[in-house]
């Protein structure tokens, strides 16, 4: 039966801006492309036009968040139809994350073009490479919003893979290096292999439960975890493979060091931290949406045993080979490795009875990407400056930096001491609420998280060895025959910004950015059936759209509460 025009969802443009941040990434691909046709390759420019578009983009990201606080819950959908995009406060902050970090990183590229302008054999590919640098660069922080916003597992998987693609391109943007081209050989074969099985994944949920949406599935298997057979807990495992790869957690994480020390140092910056922050986001609001349901049974208990094991063997795994590192930049990948596993354990807090009404979980991620995107910005931005004047990221070459270039060894080491978790700094603050929501959760629900408390402690002070290595290097040890250096003033004040802000959130700003983070992680898209006169009623929870009852065995889609706040 043809259908009439009356029966055409047409979006408006209310609901459209309620998408502005990937619109906005969108329209600064086609200016990129467009300002490239008429000026040719020209570097600047091109860098230029993307950094206005990102930062226009991240107005409107910040105009969207506006109306999320304010009038609540978004989606793009009609009345009577689940959504596949779903805007809230959770996902919001994530967008907000990645276009600043997209600036920061775009302002690191910019920062160090007139470096790699006067290296001997740089100047050709730094010519060639900008425009599709870029392109790509905008297209993976387009795939990470949309893996965080949504709840339809096709979604989620083309998101992944919008996310993926360019990466993997990315790493070998420097077409003169052996090395980035290895690196991105290896991205990739890892990156296929682990999507095939996400896909694979999929395809089994699909089949056993006849639905993409995820709050269906997760109401189904939260109902009865003992009735789901074996080919559906084979496909959640491998839609966990898919989310797993961009978090670098283990076992799958042996691309990421080699990935890390071959690519660009700005793309290194980006992988390191804006990728793992949107496969955490992406975690998270998968794990929400299964304890979310409820009187979910507790067999899904075993669901934070596992996350949390996970967690654990990846934090040890990261910390325990980077103290063998003497590549700064590999060393900063394996730690990466160790922080993916701190930040997974706030999804081990998931548990049934605790998890739907708590959003400490969430505000003690958020507020941790947040504080880590200072850390590595400053770490790697140092890490960059040192590698552009001396020729390489070796620990030598940081070989007294406090004599050479303090206004670099200062900010390196307040960012390496906030790595490692030391008070009064942002690090420090970051793993306190953290380990807050661990221990309210063992205290009220699940006493086996005080295990995950006692590792996250034990691998701090791990960490401190290779990271006060390099502040020895920089201080302790001395060679007369090295000149000082004065890095560009701009690379200098993102660095010592990242720093001073660091010192502020671990004093000042110690509890606004728990409220803060606390804000972003409530009011949140989570299943809640309602028994309503012998029938299922399903609500959309978009601004108070309601949905049409059926006798069927349906899902609400309602916004779970933040009552508890760090």
């Amino acid at each position: 039966m043809p259908l009439a025009i009356a029966d055409i969802w047409i979006p408006t443009a209310q609901e459209l801006t309620l998408i502005g941040p990937e619109l906005g990434l969108v329209g600064t691909i086609v200016a990129v492309l467009l300002v490239t046709m008429v000026t040719g390759r020209h570097p600047q420019i091109t860098a230029g036009v993307a950094l206005l578009g990102t930062l226009g983009t991240l107005l409107l990201t910040s105009h969207t968040a506006g109306r999320v606080v304010l009038d609540g819950l978004g989606s793009m959908a009609p009345p009577s139809v689940t959504p596949m995009l779903v805007v809230d406060n959770f996902s919001v902050f994530f967008k907000l994350f990645v276009t600043l970090f997209l600036a920061l990183i775009t302002w690191l590229w910019l920062i160090g073009i007139s470096y790699r302008l006067e290296l001997p054999g740089q100047r050709r590919a730094v010519l060639q490479s900008p425009p599709e640098f870029f392109v790509l660069l905008l297209t993976s922080a387009l795939g990470m919003c949309l893996m965080v916003g949504s709840l339809n597992l096709l979604v989620l998987m083309i998101a992944i893979e919008t996310a993926s693609l360019p990466s993997y391109a990315i790493v070998a943007s420097n077409k003169r290096s052996r090395v980035g081209a290895e690196a991105s050989i290896k991205y990739v074969l890892f990156g296929a292999t682990t999507a095939a099985m996400m896909v694979y994944g999929i395809s089994l949920l699909y089949g056993v439960f006849h639905t993409l949406d995820l709050p269906t599935i997760a109401a189904r298997v939260a109902a009865d975890p003992a009735g789901v057979s074996a080919l559906g807990w084979l496909g959640l495992l491998g839609l966990g493979v898919g989310v797993a790869f961009k978090i670098s957690a283990f076992p799958l994480h042996f691309w990421c060091p080699d990935v890390f020390e071959g690519a660009p140092i700005e793309v290194t910056t980006w992988l390191s931290v804006a990728s793992k922050a949107a496969g955490l986001g992406l975690l998270l609001r998968i794990v929400h949406t299964f304890v979310g349901v409820p009187g979910a049974a507790d067999d899904l208990t075993a669901m934070a045993y596992l996350i949390g094991a996970v967690a654990a063997i990846t934090c040890t795994v990261g910390n325990l080979a980077a103290l063998r590192q003497t590549s700064v930049k590999r060393m900063l990948a394996y730690s990466s490795i160790a922080h993916a596993g701190y930040m997974m354990m706030a999804a081990a807090v998931f548990v049934p009875g605790y998890g739907r009404a708590a959003s400490l979980p969430l505000a003690a991620l958020i507020a941790y990407v947040f504080v880590y995107l200072l850390m590595n910005l400053g770490a790697f931005g140092v890490t960059a400056m040192v590698a552009w004047k001396t020729g390489s990221d070796h620990i030598s070459s940081f070989t007294g930096l406090g004599r050479r270039s303090p206004w670099l060894a200062v900010p390196m080491a307040i960012c390496l001491f906030s790595l490692v978790g030391l008070p009064p700094l942002g690090g420090f603050a970051a793993k306190w609420w953290l380990l807050v929501a661990l221990g309210k959760a063992a205290s009220a629900a699940q006493t086996w998280l005080w295990a995950l408390v006692i590792v996250a402690v034990l691998n701090t002070a791990i960490s401190l060895y290779y990271y006060v290595g390099v502040i020895r290097q920089m201080y302790l040890t001395d060679d007369p025959q090295q000149e000082a250096f004065a890095p560009p003033l701009s690379g200098l004040a993102m660095v010592n910004g990242c720093a001073l802000l660091l010192i502020l959130l671990g004093t000042v700003f110690f509890n606004p950015l728990g409220q803060r983070a606390n804000t972003y992680a409530s009011n949140l898209f989570a299943p809640a059936a309602r028994q309503v006169s012998g029938t299922e009623v399903v609500k959309s929870g978009v601004n108070g759209l309601s949905e049409a009852e059926s006798g069927t065995s349906t899902l609400a889609m309602e916004p779970s509460g933040g009552e508890m706040a760090p």
